[in-house]
């Protein structure tokens, strides 16, 4: 299992992606994907927003920023918010071994599914992530709740 101080180190990656998704317009999660080195395989941010695309998560793009390996047993997937259930499919999918979470406060997916599918979970809560996520929401609910699956009708 990952160290506090390398989860926290990891976290920074991501943490940069969901800013720079924030400065672009788009919903501020950020993700990047780590080999069992630690080196950065993939990262990505959310680009629903940008892209016009509701598959564009931040753990979609890390991943697929990554390019194939014959398993991903040994990676570490690292996002700033709780994956949504479309993402937390895609680390079952693939066998994805681990997640660092920033903060689950503002929206808990499927995680504790990840756990208990033998998925080693850290959610450190990161209050820079908090934040991030609570300033967005607050100044855009409409793609918050879009992004989520919540969507209100009209």
């Amino acid at each position: 299992m990952t160290t506090r101080d390398t989860a926290e180190a990891m976290l920074a990656v991501a943490l940069e992606e969901a800013e720079l998704g924030a400065a672009e317009g788009g919903v501020p999660i950020g993700a990047a994907l780590f080999g069992p080195d630690g080196t950065v395989l993939g990262r990505g941010h959310n680009r629903r927003v940008q892209d016009d695309d509701p598959a564009t998560h931040a753990e979609t793009a890390a991943f697929r920023a990554a390019g194939r390996r014959p398993h991903y047993h040994d990676t570490v997937m690292v996002t700033t918010l709780s994956p949504c259930w479309y993402c937390s499919g895609l680390v079952r999918q693939f066998g994805i071994g681990e997640v660092i979470i920033g903060e689950a406060a503002s929206f808990s997916g499927g995680h504790e599914w990840l756990a208990d599918n033998g998925v080693r979970i850290t959610v450190l809560g990161d209050l820079r992530c908090a934040e991030l996520m609570s300033e967005f929401i607050a100044r855009r609910p409409d793609v918050w709740f879009e992004d989520i699956g919540e969507a209100r009708g009209d």
